[in-house]
């Protein structure tokens, strides 16, 4: 089976800008033909001619035309275009106008779908119409985006959007908000230093990406590589390539492929053995006709689509917007959905969850001190500040004690920690730390030991670790707050007074789950669905949140480990692990793709721009409202409540679709295959044709008219309990089984009609083909009701009122129509009233047989 999601491998980032990352800054500067005051305007102006304009996506979209001729390239649409102009052309208009507009009606509804492709990248190039600040001639000077070329030295400062995949040559505290590509809501810290080798690429810390912004700091970077080259650029034109066929397209392509090789053998051998045996081969091939036109499901476009139709308006009722409606089945279908953590299992917003002292218990002080900190400082608040500030009630009390701001140590890298200086109307000043926990330990000589304080000798300080290292262990960002009282002094402050500290304890931050998480994924689960966390997150976030929303963890497979895999033994690894974390887009993308290549039907959800790869490869990609609109463009689903437990309702509404898809299809493959089997044995056995050509078409109207409300039906519960995939080995199954029940009964038919009837020769051939043809329309009519459920019809499960009006009125047509004006334009002529009783005895045995036959397959779970 080829690969459903290939494409994933064109998500990469380019050679050169690992290449640059291992080299220093010097170096980096030289490979790339550059110079720290940057190029002049004549290179940067020959270089645009060469690399071409920083643009990450070709504007150009295929013509219309040619994107309907691949609609039409179908191989359904193309036998029934066939069929439709053979039938206009031999004078059959019914069948023609009939097929015709069932032609037009898949083929607009798939245009209109898929006219949507390329959105995704114009939101993605509406993102970053920006200007950046480059050396052009050794003076800076902005310029549009566009223009931006490699070699260029860019100037970064906080607030600026990267306009390229560039390499840091300087920085000051430089912080990137990179969530966009990586999922994780905390900026990335970032150093000029080469990278070590075998860093993943979106880890190293001297590359910054185009679509990231700087959050604090500032830094100056040469471009490396621009527009389609970079990491965003091969994100785009894996969102505009060739959707990958879905579980449903491929289901609906191999159905017709069956009805196409059974009409291959079948209509060629109506047409020869009533040529051979009538010597009339033009009554012969028109029959031929009617018999395709019978065998072909031309029903299907607009069961599918009226199902669909009514499935996404059931949907919208519960506020889940459908945006390509073959996706409402791939919902029901899907076995397996990967979900991004970040603004879908979580909040995507950073809380203070935890402020505890040495000892681990909740301590009021450690938040009051961090409050102060975050509130003084004049520097750039990141969001684990405005997390600490969400905490309004420490304002009023900072206020009632009279604490003012005396002075300030800013932060920076090579500390990483920053202080205040505050100090109350009573004289107390303090100096109070807030840090990365390694570093500021480190400049402890006390800790705060519940409502005292004890030494903190120099390396003894594994019990002050231990809080923070289990908080680390448990997914948690923490910080360590530390402080000393300083004698009141107009002197400045600087970073030796961050000395001989205490340590008073450790704030803690964490994405929390959304309360609608758990309930939504143990639904799923109960519903047969797997659910696997694709993240770009760490691995003990990662765990911490799926612990949470009550998904085991017993392994977290990591990028940097699936770089290493081929995609077979991604695919096996896949199967097993139900949390991936440290991933890039392409990783996602890699993941889905093995999975759907193992035969699974894969569900993607994710918001972020990252996440529009893995949206499009997935059978179904589901996002929500707040998401990014590259992400929405790039979804099939749009959940508009906040609640995930709108997918669990979207998986059974996607699941009563297929079930009345595949009601369809059962009835109509298995009735003519059978019919057309009895066509078969009676058109070599007869001296006449077992039914006029304009009888089959007029039994096959009426056999589709009596179909129409099966959008309306009624789903049995155990239908919908588990994910139910298109099987064509099961589908064949049934109609080798079933269809050849209706079979034993036309012969039967056959018989009474020739030996009771008297309808023995070529004269009382009306007679003959009359008796079949109600024998058949009433059966295949009617064993709608038994295959349309698993248990005993009109007993334990009744039809929708449409679906039962539906089969009187064709039952009772097919009656009367012996008796009707229209009779003798149809070749049909009245019946004997024996015929009846016989007819009543025929539709009870083939109902008792037929249910025993489906319940004989059940019970061995071969349909």
């Amino acid at each position: 089976m080829a690969t459903p999601g290939a494409k994933a491998s064109a998500i990469k980032v380019a050679p050169a800008v690992v290449e640059a990352a291992s080299l220093d800054a010097a170096a980096a500067l030289a490979k790339l033909g550059s110079r720290p005051e940057g190029l002049t305007g004549a290179e940067a102006a020959q270089r645009l001619a060469t690399a071409g304009p920083n643009e990450i996506a070709a504007q150009r979209e295929r013509p219309w035309p040619l994107r309907l001729l691949r609609t039409m390239a179908n191989p359904l649409v193309v036998l029934l275009a066939l069929l439709s102009v053979v039938s206009w052309a031999t004078g059959d208009v019914r069948a023609a106008v009939v097929i015709a507009v069932m032609v037009v009606l898949g083929v607009t509804l798939r245009f209109a779908q898929e006219s949507r492709a390329g959105a995704a990248a114009a939101k993605l190039r509406a993102m970053i119409r920006v200007t950046a600040t480059v050396l052009r001639d050794g003076a800076p000077r902005e310029v549009p985006l566009r223009e931006v070329v490699p070699g260029d030295v860019i100037v970064l400062a906080a607030g600026d959007m990267v306009p390229a995949d560039v390499r840091l040559l300087a920085q000051k505290d430089l912080h990137v908000t990179q969530s966009s590509l990586t999922g994780e809501s905390v900026p990335a810290e970032k150093s000029e230093a080469p990278a070590a080798a075998g860093t993943p690429p979106l880890e190293m810390p001297c590359l910054c990406w185009l679509g990231t912004s700087v959050a604090s700091g500032t830094a100056r970077a040469v471009v490396v590589v621009t527009g389609r080259s970079t990491f965003l650029g091969a994100m785009a034109g894996a969102i505009t390539a060739e959707e990958p066929p879905t579980a449903f397209d491929r289901g609906v392509n191999a159905f017709t492929w069956l009805m196409i090789r059974l009409m291959a053998v079948m209509v060629p051998l109506v047409f020869l053995i009533n040529g051979l045996t009538k010597h009339d081969w033009k009554e012969a091939f028109f029959f031929a006709l009617a018999v395709a036109v019978g065998l072909t499901p031309e029903m299907l476009p607009m069961i599918v689509s009226v199902c669909l139709s009514k499935g996404a308006m059931a949907m919208a009722r519960t506020q889940v917007i459908v945006k390509r409606l073959n996706a409402i089945q791939n919902f029901g279908a899907m076995d397996v959905l990967c979900t991004d953590k970040t603004g879908t299992l979580t909040m995507d917003a950073v809380i203070l969850e935890r402020h505890v002292d040495a000892t681990g218990a909740e301590s009021e002080e450690v938040i009051r001190d961090a409050w102060l900190v975050s509130h003084f400082q004049t520097g750039l608040r990141n969001v684990m500040d405005q997390a600490i500030l969400a905490h309004e009630e420490h304002r009023a009390a900072a206020v009632a004690a009279g604490w003012t701001k005396v002075d300030e140590i800013p932060f920076d890298f090579e500390r990483k920690m920053m202080s205040v200086v505050v100090g109350a109307p009573d004289g107390i000043q303090r100096l109070i730390v807030k840090g990365a926990p390694e570093a500021v330990i480190a400049r402890c000589t006390r800790v705060r030991d519940g409502d005292g304080e004890r030494p903190l000798a120099p390396g003894d300080d594994r019990g002050a670790r231990a809080v923070y290292e289990k908080l680390s262990g448990e997914g948690f960002r923490v910080l360590a707050v530390a402080a000393k009282a300083c004698p009141a002094t107009e002197a400045p402050y600087d970073r030796d007074d961050e000395r001989d500290l205490t340590l008073v304890g450790y704030v803690a931050f964490l994405d929390p789950p959304k309360d609608s998480a758990r309930p939504a994924l143990d639904e799923l689960r109960a519903g047969g669905v797997t659910v696997k966390i694709l993240t770009g997150d760490n691995e003990l976030v990662s765990r911490t949140v799926c612990s949470q929303v009550g998904l085991a963890v017993d392994r977290i497979l990591l990028g940097a480990e699936i770089e290493a895999m081929d995609d077979i033994a991604l695919g096996v690894a896949a199967e097993g692990v139900s949390v991936f974390a440290r991933l890039s887009p392409a990783h996602k993308q890699r993941i889905i793709a093995s999975l759907r290549a193992r035969g699974h039907v894969v569900g993607f959800m994710g918001d972020g721009i990252n996440d529009a790869p893995a949206l499009r490869a997935a059978d179904v990609g589901v996002s929500v409202d707040t998401a990014v609109d590259v992400a929405k463009e790039s979804a099939d689903i749009i959940l508009l409540e906040k609640s995930l437990l709108v997918l669990a309702d979207g998986v059974r509404e996607g699941r009563k679709v297929f079930s009345n898809i595949l009601k369809y299809v059962r009835m109509g493959a298995s009735s003519n295959f059978g019919n057309m089997f009895s066509v078969l044995g009676a058109s070599a056995i007869l001296p006449f044709l077992p039914m006029a050509p304009i009888q089959v078409l007029t039994n096959n109207l009426l056999y589709d008219f009596s179909q129409v409300p099966i959008p309306t039906d009624r789903v049995d519960p155990e239908q919908i309990a588990a994910p139910r995939p298109w099987s064509i080995p099961e589908i064949t199954r049934f109609i080798l089984f079933i269809g050849p029940i209706s079979s034993l009964f036309d012969y039967a038919t056959f018989a009474a009609m020739w030996f009771l009837f008297g309808a023995n020769s070529a004269a009382r051939a009306p007679l003959f083909q009359t008796g079949w043809f109600v024998e058949s329309i009433m059966t295949q009519t009617l064993i709608i009701h038994v295959i349309r459920t698993n248990k005993i019809p009109f007993l334990q499960s009744r039809a929708s009122p449409a679906l039962m009006a539906t089969t009187a009125l064709v039952m009772l047509a097919g009656a009367l129509l012996p008796y009707s004006p229209a009779a003798p334009a149809l070749g049909l002529v009245a019946l004997p009233a024996a015929y009846w009783g016989f007819l009543a005895a025929t539709l009870a045995a083939y109902l008792v047989l037929t249910q025993l036959v489906k319940t004989f397959l059940l019970r061995r779970k071969l349909i």
